[in-house]
């Protein structure tokens, strides 16, 4: 599942086609994903101007003049910048939105159909505000994410650190993948209870976490199953994971055999000798 990493690697690919750029029709061939495609969506966009391509937690945020078109990539879902001369690329399967522009399209695909293109309007208010973003926690990479945050927002918690990760309720886009590294960077256990973990170990984690975090967008994200950049270019952080999927392999630290366990229905994976 693309996580905040993989999202941002893609608004950055896109960013630099769409900014700017006139939208000359939108195509719409599967409108039944995770929520329904608003019926209307072709001509609240068609001729508008994308003026920005933004991002709150794993949901991408392209702005005209009369809202926001917002986009979630689900599990499997990917945008992709296509050249369409001399003519337009035929559609697959699983390629359910086009944002057409003069040169380029710009494609939706989703296999599993878990993705979501949606629309808030300007009328509405701040995109911020709506239903799906309204509660999310603070941005990783913001300047008040810090181990005192996570320190106080976990007090009297009694589930584990990784679940209260996972939650988004506190931070937003750490997933289970990016949540076992950065637990691993910070020496903690994953099953530990989030309100016993001290003020100076959540410091430890929050550093953890937003390097974790960079080291995968510069690496253009994870390529487990699906995911490929805007570009079509698999990512590559996955080579570089401490912990994550190498169960029974040799921690790169320490040589012990790292851990598989379940949370929450999530495979956890830890070294037991370095994380305490």
């Amino acid at each position: 599942m693309p996580e905040l990493p993989e999202v941002e690697v893609t608004r950055r690919g896109i960013e630099p086609w769409v900014a700017g750029r006139r939208v000359e029709r939108v195509d719409v061939r599967t409108g039944a994903l995770r929520w329904p495609v608003p019926p209307a969506l072709a001509a609240l966009l068609g001729g508008r101007t994308i003026r920005r391509v933004g991002r709150r937690g794993k949901y991408l945020l392209l702005e005209v003049d009369e809202g926001w078109c917002i986009v979630h990539l689900g599990m499997t879902g990917t945008l992709r910048v296509l050249r369409n001369v001399p003519k337009p690329p035929a559609a697959a399967k699983h390629d359910h939105v086009d944002w057409i522009f003069d040169d380029f399209v710009l494609r939706f695909r989703d296999p599993r159909r878990f993705g979501a293109v949606l629309w808030h309007s300007r009328e509405a208010g701040d995109v911020l505000g709506h239903p799906l973003l309204a509660r999310l926690g603070i941005e990783p990479f913001a300047q008040s994410f810090s181990g005192v945050l996570l320190h106080r927002e976990t007090r009297g918690r009694k589930v584990s650190v990784k679940q209260a990760l996972l939650a988004g309720d506190i931070v937003v886009g750490v997933g289970n993948i990016y949540a076992s590294e950065s637990l691993f960077r910070a020496g903690i256990r994953p099953t530990t209870p989030a309100g016993r973990i001290s003020l100076a170990r959540y410091e430890l984690l929050a550093e953890a976490v937003r390097a974790t975090l960079a080291a995968a967008i510069e690496k253009g994200g994870s390529t487990l199953r699906d995911f490929v950049g805007s570009n079509g270019e698999s990512g590559y952080f996955q080579l570089e994971y401490f912990v994550y999927d190498r169960a029974g392999q040799p921690c790169r630290v320490c040589g012990s055999p790292v851990r598989q366990i379940v949370q929450g229905q999530r495979s956890t994976y830890y070294c037991p000798r370095c994380q305490r």
